[in-house]
């Protein structure tokens, strides 16, 4: 999950041409976009990527920042199914 704070810069910049360009980067990392969201809150974008490792995410979240001016902080995101059998001998 990466999730997204605009900066004041970064608002100046919103459009649908910035998007792409930052999907473009997404994918040039190998991450895979299952969702996008705008939000209105503490934070101001959500996206759900799939990435094959924590590299490649960290390094797609830094690009896209670099981009963007957009802050995100990036969590790794485990399945329930899996966090449960992970937990269940403890």
């Amino acid at each position: 999950m990466l999730f997204g704070k605009y900066s004041a810069e970064a608002f100046k910049g919103i459009s649908a041409k910035r998007t792409e360009k930052a999907s473009e980067l997404i994918k040039k990392f190998n991450g895979e976009i299952l969702s996008m969201y705008a939000l209105m809150g503490e934070k101001d974008l959500v996206l759900t990527v799939k990435f094959p490792d924590t590299e490649s995410a960290a390094k797609a979240s830094i690009a896209v920042s670099k981009l963007t001016g957009i802050s995100f902080v990036t969590s790794e995101a485990i399945p329930v199914e899996e966090f449960d059998k992970m937990v269940s001998d403890l």
